[in-house]
């Protein structure tokens, strides 16, 4: 923990550089302080606060390289490490409200414990079992943990200046404090004690090691206190572990909701009364990682959901692949737990900072206005308004698009299955479940559903990972209720996020379909960008009952009509089209692509954009997360950019672009659905595309892309040698829409069409 007392005096505003060798925290050149409006930051002021990311592929700035080249690749795992620095650099942004500065420190550590699960953890056991580097991949095991230690170094270096010497002190300023033991009075930590023995102590087990006592089992991204021991008059010094409590608030409020101790600094400090008559000798807090990359079920799995359930067995006691250490741990008391969680020191990583930044969501959810983001209030798209609202007759009348967070989720999506469980004319409801929230509206509608009659089968998917236990509960939930649950096809994950709805009408059966970008998940909803259609096309239903078929009978169906099918159809349907691309374009009129998803990294499609930049065609990617297609590179993709969009919301729509040679752009082909351009999506997983056919839905789209094309806020562009910068703006003028960002354009936009259809 931090234990200085930090000045209220204001300090400099800070720029920093990723590409130092040694990166630091330095006063901007007009010393301004912290506490300065960001909104009337002029061009040259947000200059300062430009972040190049390091180098993503250890070519400074490459030269030549050819389609056989394996240069073409940037690695994965530090570009995804590069992603984080940009989610970083929100806290580092003054012009992030200051709470919100806070929340996104509390993100990014979040973000490398699920790097250190599922990356660190998959390679270590590659290492394990004696495995070499894989295919293009330059380095084997061992030496890629290595680079990518000094990558995770750095940015927790990063992370901790941009904490202390920046976030921290800004926050003092503000009158709310973060405070240490010692920073208490006497009457405060009277208080303090009284608390700690009615909500903390009762909950505490401190577990002795000796001969009688194995060292204790350690729960993955727990947080435990190691105390040496001595009894009073004895030389033999002992070894004991209490863990920190997993309480929902782990601060304790001093009472004016404005100054916080952590319950993990109240703990440290009154270990006497856990350890009555023991001479406390040295401590050192501790945080464990776990492996989270286990083993997918083979095809000779017999039963699906018995495997899931074992693996979340062996999930929980799998191989340490970190250890968090607080700043010069005594060296006995370190070696000790290394022994007992048998592992080396390359898996240490100290800090004088936060062992769990996630204490300070407790701050961030302050209701203090003018340190958060303005509220967002969803708008219920025109004609949707009220709760009497038909739904179904208004897909009846055309397709609809809703885009999430700007349209309400639950005005469309929740009220989708709602109404069609309370449709007497309704004979059927089928859904795919990916992730949903623990207090998720599907689940009681698509019950009533059953038990008023109707057919409902759901595809639940039990390897959404670290959904796996939420999903097996409402699995339970739903068969309970006679609705049919299938838990996905064996060797595949359901990735696709739909819904058919079958009714019987005057005219006959008549399907209704919804097709998306985002889980079925009320609270995500509300965070992520999403992108959603709904239809009663004849051709598409029919592809989505054919889709159903597959997920639930093993059918083999390999054609549909419109939708694009992962793993039969969609990443041929895609490659076809860039290659149309390539054919139809022309130095008069060269091809166009613009696409829009989370992560680039399969490697046939990243080749035939290269192929496509070579033929000339223009290709935009916004991709948020990591890319593995190195951009700009003269010869092989100098007709490529790829950009990253990272702020308030959390980039998550997946929309495909392709001109067709149509110089009407509205006139192209538009796609959405739940795939990335992975090779896991495109080849292990069950996903849906649909495309976009309504002129004035393409415009809606159109729009999305533009804006993004736009932004010079929130935009950042890949260089060739894989580091990304902030978009130069410099040329704009401070009041051009495209200076406020894809979130605030698409707010305002959709608030103004909402008040002018009203």
């Amino acid at each position: 923990m931090h234990r200085s007392v930090v000045s209220k005096s204001l300090i400099p505003c800070v720029r920093i550089d990723f590409n130092a060798k040694d990166a630091t925290i330095q006063p901007d050149s007009q010393n301004r302080p912290l506490n300065w409006n960001p909104t009337t930051m002029t061009e040259s002021e947000v200059s300062t606060q430009k972040v190049i990311s390091r180098a993503g592929s250890g070519v400074a700035e490459p030269g030549p390289i050819e389609l056989d080249d394996p240069a073409r690749f940037l690695n994965r795992d530090i570009q995804w490490l590069e992603f984080n620095r940009r989610v970083l650099f929100q806290a580092i942004d003054p012009r992030t409200p200051l709470l919100e500065r806070l929340r996104f420190l509390a993100i990014t550590a979040r973000n490398l414990d699920e790097f250190f699960m599922k990356r660190i953890g998959g390679l270590k056991r590659r290492q394990q079992l004696g495995l070499g580097a894989q295919h293009l991949e330059r380095l084997p095991p061992e030496r890629q943990l290595e680079e990518l230690r000094g990558v995770v170094l750095d940015l927790m270096k990063l992370q901790r200046l941009c904490f202390r010497d920046d976030v921290l002190p800004a926050v003092v300023e503000a009158g709310i404090e973060l405070l240490v033991w010692d920073q208490l009075t006497e009457d405060e930590r009277e208080n303090a004690k009284t608390w700690y023995r009615a909500n903390i102590f009762p909950i505490l087990t401190p577990l002795a090691v000796d001969p009688g006592h194995r060292f204790p089992f350690i729960s993955n991204l727990s947080v435990s206190i190691g105390v040496m021991l001595r009894r009073a008059g004895e030389s033999e010094e002992l070894f004991a572990r209490v863990k920190v409590p997993e309480v929902p608030c782990r601060l304790y409020d001093l009472g004016d909701g404005r100054r916080f101790v952590s319950v993990l600094e109240l703990i440290e400090h009154n270990l006497d009364g856990l350890f009555p008559g023991m001479e406390i000798l040295r401590i050192l807090p501790f945080r464990v990682t776990r492996n989270a990359d286990v083993e997918e079920e083979s095809e000779d799995a017999e039963d699906l959901l018995e495997h899931i359930q074992q693996q979340l067995r062996e999930r929980r006691f799998a191989r340490v692949v970190r250890l968090e250490v607080a700043s010069n741990p005594d060296p006995r008391v370190l070696k000790l737990i290394l022994d007992e969680l048998d592992i080396d020191e390359i898996d240490v990583y100290e800090t004088d900072q936060l062992l769990d930044y996630g204490i300070l969501d407790g701050i961030a959810d302050l209701d203090i206005p003018e340190f958060r983001f303005q509220p967002w209030r969803p708008v219920v798209p025109r004609g949707l308004e009220g709760d009497s609202s038909d739904l179904l007759a208004a897909i009846r009348s055309g397709d609809l698009i809703v885009h999430m967070p700007y349209e309400s989720f639950d005005a469309t999506v929740e009220r989708f299955v709602e109404q069609a469980a309370a449709d007497p004319r309704v004979l059927c409801i089928k859904q795919t479940l990916y992730r949903t929230s623990g207090d998720s509206p599907f689940i009681p509608s698509l019950i009533k559903a059953a038990e008023s009659g109707k057919q409902v089968a759901v595809l639940v998917e039990l390897r959404a990972r670290f959904d796996e236990a939420r999903n097996i509960h409402w699995a339970g939930k739903l068969e309970d209720a006679g609705v049919h649950v299938a838990y996905g096809v064996v060797g595949l994950k359901t990735h696709t996020k739909t819904v058919l709805v079958v009714r019987q009408e005057a005219s006959g059966i008549r399907c209704y379909a919804y097709i998306g970008t985002g889980n079925f998940n009320s609270k995500t909803a509300g965070l992520y960008e999403d992108v959603g259609l709904f239809t009663a096309d004849p051709a598409i239903t029919e592809d989505l009952v054919t889709l159903f078929n597959y997920m639930t009978g093993r059918s083999r169906q390999r054609s549909y009509n419109k939708l694009l099918i992962a793993p039969t159809t969609m990443k041929s349907t895609f490659l076809e089209l860039i290659d149309r691309e390539i054919m139809l374009s022309t130095p008069e009129r060269p091809g166009r692509i613009i696409c829009k998803m989370n992560q680039l990294e399969d490697r046939e499609v990243t080749d035939s954009l290269y192929r496509a930049s070579r033929a000339g065609v223009q290709v935009d990617c916004f991709v948020r997360g990591f890319c593995c297609l190195r951009a700009g590179v003269p010869g092989l993709s100098e007709n490529i950019r790829i950009f990253s969009i990272i702020g308030r919301f959390l980039e998550h729509s997946r929309i495909f672009w392709f001109s067709g040679g149509r110089e009407d752009p509205l006139e192209g082909d538009f796609f959405i659905g739940s795939a990335d351009w992975m090779y896991r999506n495109l080849h292990n997983r069950v996903e849906a595309a649909v495309p976009v056919e309504h002129r004035s839905l393409r415009a809606r789209l159109w729009e999305i892309l533009q804006i993004c094309l736009g932004d010079h806020r929130q935009a950042w562009e890949m260089r060739s040698d894989g580091t990304y910068s902030l978009r130069e703006s410099s040329h704009l003028d401070p009041d051009d829409p495209r200076m406020d960002g894809t979130h605030a354009q698409l707010m305002r936009l959709t608030r103004e069409r909402s008040e002018s259809d009203g």
